[in-house]
């Protein structure tokens, strides 16, 4: 697939959480093409500096070409980008990436913690949009950090929550919830994103009740591109020996399976 450099207009940002922004860009040569599980790399700053930019997953994209981002912000080129108004252009390229499987008339899970969101609710349009049966399940610090839920409730998604102080849906972590639910479902795919932590309980239930599952692994990004080899994560081969690839071109997605967790 075709890496683009374009020039998107902002149309729209707001303030999702805290520190968290959602950015709406008109940018219809990447929307149009692009998959659940990839990314964009944006250039934070009218000069060079800072010098790197930033890879943020796509979230979602609209009819219309729109392309949006929900980020958090963690240093100057994240704090660069929540200050653009509408109008402002930005400079990014995409998309980039190995994005998730979607099969076609199936039952899938989907298994979200924290800003695990970003990927997985593209992914959700996309599964609907092929006749699959979506259970999402989504958990959080709290009630406050659930991004997006007036968005996941208009979909036709099957939507289960939990937090980790109990304030909203089950008390616990959302792989204690996905497990209560495999007790008495299955699934033909399963898919997630999050903290590693949490990847890998999800990987680990997964493995056990032989459901098929990918996991969108996040890094620190420099070229985008496969390089600098700065953002490698440790695989498992056939064998079982340990290998490493880039997150940015053998991935994001990778088969659950695949990645080394460290046990």
């Amino acid at each position: 697939m075709l890496i683009q450099n374009i020039t998107a207009e902002v149309l729209a940002s707001h303030q999702a959480g805290p520190e968290v922004f959602l950015l709406k860009l008109r940018a219809p040569a990447i929307a149009k093409v692009a998959q659940p599980g990839q990314f964009v790399h944006i250039r934070c700053g009218e000069t060079m500096d800072p010098l790197l930019r930033r890879p943020l997953s796509i979230h979602d994209v609209g009819a219309g070409g729109e392309l949006f981002l929900l980020y958090q912000v963690k240093g100057r080129g994240t704090a660069w980008l929540a200050g653009r108004q509408v109008g402002d252009k930005v400079d990014i390229l995409g998309p980039i990436g190995r994005g998730f499987t979607l099969p076609a008339k199936k039952r899938v899970a989907l298994v979200a913690g924290g800003l695990g969101i970003v990927p997985l609710l593209f992914l959700a349009r996309r599964a609907l949009e092929a006749g699959n049966v979506v259970d999402f399940f989504y958990g959080a610090q709290d009630k406050e950090r659930l991004y997006r839920l007036e968005t996941l409730e208009d979909m036709a998604i099957n939507l289960f929550m939990a937090t980790d102080d109990g304030s909203t849906g089950f008390h616990g972590p959302v792989t204690e919830l996905w497990k209560e639910h495999l007790r008495e479902k299955t699934y033909d795919l399963s898919y997630a994103c999050g903290p590693r932590a949490g990847l890998a309980a999800f990987a680990r239930l997964a493995a056990r009740y032989g459901i098929p599952a990918e996991v969108s692994l996040e890094e620190r990004m420099a070229c985008g591109f496969g390089a600098c080899r700065g953002c490698v994560t440790a695989l498992l081969d056939a064998q079982g020996k340990i290998y490493y690839e880039n997150v940015c071109t053998g991935g994001p997605v990778f088969d659950a399976a695949s990645v080394y967790w460290g046990d």
